[in-house]
């Protein structure tokens, strides 16, 4: 029987991914192999009958620029109980290339663990994809699909704040980003906004509702001191997902329950939620300024992949195939800064746990240091300047709500 790889894709979508499927697809076509892209990822692969997709030259070849998947993906996560062979052993497959984050290459690790005791000897490489690029590759490389992402969220924010120029007014956009601020950092760097809220702020304080708020305040007292009525701010996600349940209970804000009584976060607009209590500090300190929220994350994620990704997820693709040709398996495909191949072991990145820890923004790194010290806020030079806007000004200093020196 011709001998075949199976591509599958896990978690959310990533601008590249098409790039990636079409560079393996079109490298191993070459070999005579059969490519097999599985769609709804693990969930399909254990399926009764696989729904597959079998590429061709042509197929492959119109996808490689496209945004999205061409496989449907899916966040399903398998148990061990869940595997079986049947797949493996009916298309004769000799490669599992999965694309996905960590949860998804740890399942993987196992899935071929299992195969290896029912007799079948099956390679797995990895393609790390996310938009978050909180995954510890070497050399702080990207992930692939950060660029992209953070490139049209560029987009987006310029237009918030030509929106906010023109109109005299305060947009509040928070971006993708569940662990790590690099989204959000790299948007609003781009974008000269006059603040960044990521989760790595807090380093030397735990997030609280009101330090967030009085971040808001900060920046737009600032700006009103300096004759500036506009401007645009973003929040990661995380900030909002770092904030502890009482926190979260104790604002105010509405909110859905889980079985067990966990607020459902999936199910509120971060930026509203800031924008709202943003508002009403505004209202108790007398300022009449006005805010509007803006969710900015599925847009991203689907986008065409700008000529860096389409370059980085190429490498990567034929990158696959050297790993696999060395006999090479269970790693993580990954492309240094000059284009080398090499692999990395999720073994060597897991915590006690067998938990990856995730990539943060380095808040002791040059360009942090010198970005977020040329972020408009209050400090104590500004305490008699923004005394007629605010009573008591040391509550609204950057440094104090973020215990920085």
């Amino acid at each position: 029987m011709q001998q075949a790889i199976a591509i599958i894709c896990a978690g959310g979508p990533a601008p590249g991914i098409n790039t990636v499927i079409s560079t393996v697809a079109k490298v191993f076509l070459k070999e005579n192999y059969k490519v097999l892209g599985v769609h709804y990822g693990y969930q399909g692969l254990f399926a009764e009958e696989a729904p597959i997709k079998a590429f061709d030259f042509h197929h492959a070849d119109r996808i490689f620029s496209r945004g999205g998947s061409t496989l449907i993906m899916s966040r399903f996560k398998p148990k061990t109980s869940d595997f079986k062979t049947t797949f493996f052993e009916k298309y004769n497959i000799k490669l599992l290339v999965t694309i996905g984050g960590d949860d998804t290459a740890s399942t993987a690790n196992r899935l071929t663990k299992f195969l290896k005791d029912k007799g079948l000897n099956i390679a797995n490489i990895h393609v790390p994809k996310t938009i978050d690029n909180d995954l510890p590759l070497p050399g702080r490389n990207p992930t692939f699909g950060f660029h992209s992402a953070k490139d049209e969220g560029v987009k987006i924010g310029n237009t918030l704040y030509e929106d906010a120029r023109t109109t005299e007014s305060w947009l509040l956009m928070s971006s993708m980003g569940r662990s790590a601020g690099h989204l959000a950092f790299g948007i609003g760097t781009a974008c000269h906004f006059p603040m960044i809220i990521i989760p790595e702020m807090f380093n030397n304080t735990p997030p609280t509702v009101d330090k967030i708020i009085k971040l808001l305040v900060s920046t737009i007292v600032k700006r009103q001191m300096l004759g500036i009525y506009y401007g645009v701010i973003i929040i990661s996600e995380g900030v909002f997902h770092a904030l502890s349940e009482s926190e979260l209970k104790n604002s105010g804000i509405k909110f859905t329950y889980d079985a067990h009584g966990h607020p459902e976060l999936g199910n509120v607009s971060k930026a509203n939620f800031f924008n709202v209590l943003l508002q009403e500090k505004l209202k108790q300190l007398g300022l009449d300024i006005k805010s509007r929220p803006n969710d900015v994350g599925y847009e991203l994620r689907c986008c065409r992949p700008i000529g860096f990704d389409l370059t980085l997820c190429t490498l990567l693709g034929i990158g696959v195939h050297k790993l696999y040709q060395k006999g090479i398996s269970g790693c993580i495909v990954s492309a240094d800064a000059e284009g080398n191949i090499s692999p990395i072991y999720l073994s060597d990145h897991e915590d006690e746990n067998g938990k990856v820890k995730p990539r943060l923004v380095n808040m002791d790194s040059e360009i942090a240091k010198l970005c977020f010290r040329n972020l408009d806020y209050i400090s104590k030079p500004d305490y008699q300047a923004v005394a007629s806007l605010l009573e008591q000004p040391e509550e609204y200093d950057f440094h104090t709500i973020l215990n920085w020196n």
